[in-house]
């Protein structure tokens, strides 16, 4: 039986979902774990008896779920999770972390026992179901989680810890699951608003239940630069992560399966540094400054951004690195070229005597992705700094994370991939939420995305041509701190949690849910405690 098809259905949001840590309506901290484990039946000699099973009650829902009689498994006294054998080196972390969460023994290499739960990579003729894929296998009064990668193992236990939490047990029957999606994740101003790294690390946890799989921070804007910094201090806000902060936050990822993405925006939302070096702030010709942005025909500028990039691809052990390159406010004008002729004059320098001033700005994105690649990263940036008919064309190789069709030099999505491009989907339409709901955003619900939003949604409401699939990675919901004091870490958390969950549904799988939203909402409930 495939499960993920069929009806839709109404009503809003509620309370954050999903994963342990986290806080109901009333502020309340909700359990950690499933509940201790109890005395069960032991499996009936006679599995007819028993009706066929149905699938589990999890988020994002599984795949493919074979269904078969049994009264599945349930945890007994003595209950405990082992590795197969050769598995124990790539594994045990992932073993452990489900023991304690199961609140069951853990064996280390053993052979499964009856009420054991036994996680193993794929070999030999089990290959070949797609990176993060898994096989989770109820019969007989146990569980065997087998994956193609740890990952995909990983992601078998979340699915055993949310049906136990949900139900009780893990149904009897065969689960079959794989993303749809390699790139599925959240991110987080952390510029704009200082965050904990204890509220970041709870984050993750949410994440990791939900089978997301990337954490975007982006750090550096007008309002503030959050991590500290070895090669500029000066940059550095008064409130900020140091060090081994996000290093605790980079192992419990690694840890989680989910890679955490630095982002650096460049040339503009560069206030924060622009107030330790103003003689780098971009002027008009009238002498007018503009907030954030940096003048980009010194090159004093790009060293100093440079050296924060390499300074942070060091820290930071990910395949990815965010450049920006959004809203450069050289750009809103009606003549940059007029405005600032310093920018039109490097422009022709470099590129000819056609080039403007979008020129120059795409040559920085380019200079900026380079030094990212030199240091071993996969460079991102937002799609509107990418444009079109100029004398320079953006690095094909960069990663479009499209947020927006209304900033300057606005395309179509279907122009980027008709480019060959790579894009994220990170639909300001659904997937932004805006502190303070300010240039007519409005808080996203997880009811909104649930039944109308998919990967192929890029843009307003509109799905691009399915023949683009292949181009488009993945999703980001994504947290903007525009008014910081709108809403505290804590009330941002609790708002998030379905939205989350909605965007991790569609992530995993885009087809239209069997659960219509009341039913999925009630079970987000449930599975939060």
């Amino acid at each position: 039986m495939l499960t993920g098809c069929s009806g839709q259905g109404a009503d809003g949001d509620g309370a954050a979902v999903g994963a342990a840590g986290r806080a109901d309506d009333d502020g309340k901290a909700l359990p950690a774990a499933p509940d201790s484990p109890a005395a069960s039946p032991s499996p009936a000699a006679d599995s007819s008896s028993y009706p066929l099973s149905s699938a589990p009650d999890v988020i994002p829902a599984v795949r493919e779920h074979e269904p078969a009689r049994g009264p599945g498994w349930s945890r007994t006294a003595d209950s405990a999770v082992v590795v197969a054998p050769g598995s124990e080196a790539a594994l045990g972390d992932e073993a452990r972390l489900i023991a304690g969460e199961l609140k069951i023994a853990y064996r280390g290499a053993a052979a499964a026992g009856p009420g054991d739960v036994q996680l193993a990579l794929a070999s030999g003729a089990d290959k070949g179901a797609g990176p993060e894929s898994y096989t989770l296998v109820s019969r007989d009064g146990k569980v065997t989680v087998t994956g193609q990668d740890e990952a995909g193992v990983f992601y078998g236990t979340r699915t055993l810890k949310q049906a136990v939490r949900s139900g009780g047990v893990m149904p009897e029957g065969t689960v079959r699951d794989r993303p749809d999606r390699p790139q599925r994740g959240l991110m987080v101003d952390i510029a704009r608003k200082h965050f904990t790294a204890g509220w970041i690390e709870d984050r993750l946890r949410e994440m990791a239940d939900l089978k997301l799989n990337q954490l975007g921070l982006h750090f550096s804007d007008d309002q503030g630069f959050r991590i500290a910094s070895d090669s500029h201090p000066e940059v550095v806000s008064a409130q900020h992560l140091t060090k081994d902060e996000v290093r605790r936050i980079l192992a419990l990822a690694e840890s989680l399966h989910i890679t955490v993405i630095p982002e650096i925006d460049s040339p503009g939302h560069l206030g924060a540094v622009l107030r330790a070096h103003p003689s780098l702030q971009l002027r008009s010709a009238a002498g007018t400054p503009r907030q954030g942005a940096i003048d980009i025909s010194k090159p004093e500028s790009a060293r100093i951004v440079d050296d924060l990039l390499r300074e942070y691809a060091e820290l930071f052990p990910g395949r990815y690195f965010h450049i920006g390159a959004d809203e450069y406010q050289a750009l809103t004008v009606g003549n940059p070229q007029a405005s600032y002729p310093q920018l039109a004059q490097a422009a022709q320098q470099r590129y000819g005597s056609g080039a403007k001033v979008k020129d120059l700005a795409t040559g920085w994105l380019n200079d900026r992705a380079a030094v990212v690649r030199e240091a071993g990263k996969q460079p991102k940036a937002w799609n509107d700094g990418f444009f079109r008919n100029g004398a320079v064309t953006g690095d094909k190789g960069v990663e479009v994370e499209y947020w927006t069709g209304k900033e300057y030099g606005a395309r179509q999505p279907v122009e980027y991939l008709r480019e060959g491009r790579k894009v994220v989907n990170v639909n300001d339409e659904y997937l932004y939420y805006v502190l303070g709901e300010p240039n007519d955003f409005t808080y996203p619900t997880g009811k909104r995305i649930y039944e109308e939003w998919n990967p192929l949604v890029l843009r307003g409401s509109e799905a691009v041509p399915k023949e683009y699939s292949d181009q488009i990675l993945g999703g980001r919901f994504a947290i903007w701190c525009d008014l910081s004091n709108s809403q505290t870490q804590d009330q941002i958390a609790r708002a998030i949690g379905l939205p989350l969950a909605a965007t991790a549904q569609k992530v995993w799988d885009p087809r239209t849910p069997e659960r219509d939203w009341n039913e999925f909402r009630a079970l987000a409930q449930k599975l939060a405690g």
